[in-house]
């Protein structure tokens, strides 16, 4: 009996072995499949054609077009933004990040609302631009955003004032200066009002810069659009009210057509949409590659649709803005490291396909030869330019 109970004691002591839980669910695996994703280039091409389509569109509106109320087409913009920022508020997740922003009325009225206004100040000064100057012009221009940036951000107190930097930015400037006394059709206003809209556009980023510098107001550029559309749409529509609106009709909108404003603002609102995706899938040195490709893609692009004439002083002061801006965007050290590594890869493609190399060498050649030959036609040979032109215009009326 002893044995017996000893024996049932012992069996009641040995664990029975527990059932483990598996370490992947496959349910779960089998309910989220993976999500598919496009090429980054996708987003860089993307994002490159509406931001071209954006600007060539608004000079098309308000200079060719004859629709000369740049204000009450900025406030178009805005108002279409707020709009969308709303629907798409309410109907999907690309707006959900304002939900980790603590903003409250106080905010909103000192922070929200400055940068409100110089955001607007921008928008009317580089549209009000249009007007006066060529789209090449205004993106050579342009290219002193980062010193105007620069030079806020230490007016502001954000960083100290640095010597070295400011004379590493002082090439684009010279770029700029050089190209702009190489401007063939310079008016001195639209030039005036471009500078205004850069250092409203600086001020803006620096004031933007310092509110994004606590964790509690990270915003994407499609949450800011979300604050910031409303308040600029207000401000912008109260300024036009007393200056355009006034001289405003049907038939200026009519002329222009219902169907282009729409088009027009639908364009400018994805143009914001397509920045969000870039910053996901991209990095800071892409972004700083394609501005600068697109700045020379919209040069060329007004040069052949519109025939904006581009002396050869404007092209080497552009050059070197252009050169000054990618050294202050990426400093010696890394032009060196990536120009190796290009080398590297250029190499490397050279040997595994000589001949595609070949034909990608001459087929550049060829381009750059066919470009500075076109660009220089309408001083050498102008009465070729205007058959041309001719042969275009009576070939656009037959068609139509």
């Amino acid at each position: 009996m002893s044995n017996e109970g000893e024996k049932a004691r012992v069996s009641g002591e040995v664990s029975r072995p527990e059932p483990t839980l598996p370490t992947v669910n496959p349910a779960a695996e089998k309910s989220e499949p993976p999500k598919p994703t496009f090429h980054p280039a996708v987003y860089v091409s993307v994002w490159i054609a509406l931001s071209s389509s954006v600007i060539l569109f608004n000079k098309h509106i308000l200079d060719y077009a004859q629709f000369r109320f740049p204000i009450i087409l900025t406030t178009w913009h805005l108002a279409f933004a707020t709009f969308m920022t709303q629907v798409l508020a309410r109907t999907t997740t690309l707006l959900d990040g304002r939900k980790t922003v603590k903003m409250t009325g106080r905010v909103y009225l000192r922070a929200i609302v400055p940068i409100g206004l110089f955001f607007s100040l921008s928008l009317i000064c580089g549209n009000v631009t249009y007007l006066y100057l060529s789209v090449a012009f205004i993106q050579m221009l342009k290219a002193t955003t980062p010193v105007a940036v620069l030079l806020a951000t230490w007016a502001m107190g954000m960083a100290p004032v640095n010597l070295k930097v400011l004379f590493n930015v002082a090439i684009i400037v010279v770029g700029v200066v050089i190209a702009s006394f190489g401007e063939i059709k310079f008016v001195f206003i639209g030039f005036m009002f471009q500078i205004g809209g850069i250092v409203f556009e600086a001020t803006r980023l620096v004031m933007v810069q310092r509110l994004l510098s606590s964790a509690e107001f990270k915003m994407d550029p499609l949450v800011s659009l979300y604050y910031f559309a409303p308040v600029c749409a207000v401000m912008n529509g109260v300024t036009a009210l007393f200056v355009e609106v006034p001289n405003l009709t049907m038939g200026h909108i009519y002329n222009v057509g219902v169907w282009t404003l729409l088009a027009n603002a639908v364009v400018a609102f994805l143009l914001n949409v397509s920045v969000v995706f870039l910053i996901g899938k991209t990095s800071s040195l892409v972004m700083t590659l394609c501005g600068v490709l697109k700045d020379i893609l919209l040069v060329a692009a007004s040069m052949m649709i519109w025939q904006t004439p581009v002396t050869p002083l404007q092209f080497f002061g552009y050059s070197i803005a252009l050169i000054g801006l990618v050294y202050y965007k990426l400093g010696g050290d890394k032009i060196r490291e990536y120009a190796g590594q290009a080398n590297r890869s250029w190499a490397e493609y050279g040997a595994n396909h000589p001949a595609q190399r070949k034909s990608i060498i001459i087929g550049a050649v060829v381009l750059i030869f066919f470009l500075l030959i076109g660009s220089m036609a309408p001083s050498y040979a102008p009465e070729s330019v205007d058959k041309v032109k001719g042969m275009l215009g009576g070939a656009t009326a037959g068609n139509a």
